[in-house]
C-alpha cells in the first residue's frame, strides 16, 4: 500500500492521519523541558539570601535561647548574679523555664532575620550604586577585590544599609519581642506583684500561654496598640544596633579574608559573626535595658492606666548593664552559628544552581 492509499484509507475510517516520520526520528526519546528543569534552581538562586537566613535562624535561636531567657530576667529583676538567676529559674520553673516563650522568637526571629537580610541586601546594592554614580567609587568591586581593606565608603554603606533594615523590621519585630518578654518573665511578674491583688491578677494571666494567646492577652489588657509598647526605644535600639551589626560583620569578614589570604576562609566568617554580635550589644545594651524595664512595667497595667516612664538611658552606669556578659556570650554564639550556616547554605545553593546550567 502506498503512502497516498494509506492516507485515503485513514480518512475513510475517520481516523486522524499523522505525518509520517522516519524510524530514526520516531525512536528518539522526548527531551525534557529545559526551562522547567532549571526553574527550581533559578528560584532557589534568586531567593538564596532568604532561604539561608531563615534556615540558619532556626539553628542559632534554639542553641542560644536559654542564655537569652537568663539575660531578660537579669535585666528586669534583681539577682545576685548569673548563677543565682539560673538556680532560681531551675528551682521554680525547672528546665522548661529556660525555654519559656521559645515559640515566639522561633517564628519572629526567623521572619525578622529573613526580611532584615533581604532589605539589607537591596539597600546595600542601592547605596553602593548611588555612591558609584555620584562619587565614582565602586564599593562592591572594592570589597570583593583580594587583599582589600575597609574604607570610609564601605563602612558608611554597610552601616546605612543595616540601619535601614533595622528601622523597617522594628514594626514587624516589636509585637513578637514583647510577647517573648512577657513569657520569659511571666512567673516573676506574678511572684513579685503579690502585694496588689489587681496587679497580681493581671500578671498571673500571662502565665503558661502560647504565643497567640499571649498576644490576645496583651490586646485584652492594653488594646491593639499595646503590642507596640516601647516602640520608640525598640526603633532606636534596632536602627543603631543593626547598623553597627552589619558594619562590623562586613568589615570584619573583609579584614579576615585579607589577612588569611583566602576569600573563602571559614574562620573569618565565624570570627566576624561573633564579633558583630559582641560589638553591637555592647553599644546598645543600655537602650535595650530601658526598653525591657519599660515593657515589664507596662505589662502590669491595663489600658488607660499610667505606666512609669522608661528609665533614663545612661551609658557606663553599672545598673544599665545587668546581664551584659550573658547577652554578649549569647549573641556571640548565635551569630557565629548563624553566619557560618548562612554562608554555607548560600554558597551551596549557588553551587547547585551553577552545576545544573
Amino acid at each position: 500500500m502506498t503512502a497516498q492509499q494509506a492516507d485515503n484509507y485513514l480518512r475513510h475510517q475517520n481516523v486522524p492521519s499523522r505525518p509520517l516520520q522516519s524510524p530514526a526520528v520516531a525512536a528518539m526519546p522526548a527531551m525534557p523541558d529545559t526551562a522547567q528543569r532549571e526553574r527550581p534552581y533559578a528560584l532557589a538562586r534568586r531567593y538564596r539570601i532568604e532561604i539561608a537566613a531563615s534556615t540558619s535562624s532556626v539553628f542559632s535561636t534554639l542553641a542560644a535561647f536559654p542564655l537569652d531567657s537568663v539575660k531578660t530576667r537579669m535585666q528586669t529583676y534583681q539577682y545576685k548574679g548569673f548563677r543565682d538567676c539560673v538556680a532560681h529559674t531551675y528551682r521554680t520553673e525547672k528546665l522548661g523555664g529556660f525555654f519559656r516563650g521559645v515559640t515566639a522568637p522561633m517564628a519572629s526571629i526567623t521572619l525578622v532575620r529573613t526580611v532584615s537580610f533581604s532589605i539589607y541586601q537591596r539597600a546595600k546594592i542601592g547605596y553602593s550604586q548611588w555612591i558609584k554614580r555620584n562619587l565614582g567609587f565602586d564599593i562592591l568591586a572594592h570589597v570583593n577585590k583580594p587583599g582589600s581593606y575597609p574604607n570610609i565608603y564601605s563602612v558608611a554603606c554597610f552601616g546605612a544599609a543595616g540601619a535601614t533594615a533595622g528601622s523597617v523590621i522594628t514594626f514587624l519585630a516589636c509585637p513578637f519581642e514583647l510577647t517573648k518578654l512577657s513569657a520569659q518573665v511571666s512567673v516573676l511578674l506574678a511572684e513579685r506583684a503579690k502585694h496588689c491583688q489587681r496587679t497580681h491578677a493581671v500578671a498571673k494571666s500571662y502565665q503558661n500561654k502560647g504565643t497567640l494567646r499571649t498576644m490576645a492577652n496583651i490586646i485584652k489588657h492594653r488594646g491593639m496598640f499595646g503590642l507596640y509598647t516601647g516602640l520608640r526605644l525598640h526603633l532606636l535600639r534596632d536602627t543603631l544596633g543593626t547598623g553597627i551589626y552589619f558594619m562590623v560583620y562586613e568589615s570584619g569578614k573583609q579584614l579576615g579574608t585579607t589577612f588569611a589570604g583566602d576569600k573563602s576562609n571559614k574562620l573569618a566568617v565565624v570570627i566576624a559573626g561573633g564579633l558583630c554580635g559582641l560589638v553591637s550589644w555592647a553599644m546598645i545594651y543600655p537602650i535595650d535595658s530601658a526598653k525591657s524595664i519599660y515593657q515589664r512595667n507596662a505589662l502590669l497595667r491595663s489600658k488607660g492606666e499610667t505606666v512609669e516612664p522608661p528609665p533614663k538611658i545612661e551609658f557606663f552606669k553599672r545598673h544599665m548593664y545587668r546581664g551584659l556578659w550573658v547577652s554578649m556570650s549569647r549573641s556571640c554564639l548565635v551569630n557565629a552559628i548563624f553566619f557560618s550556616s548562612f554562608e554555607f547554605i548560600k554558597k551551596h545553593i549557588k553551587t547547585l544552581d551553577d552545576g545544573n546550567r
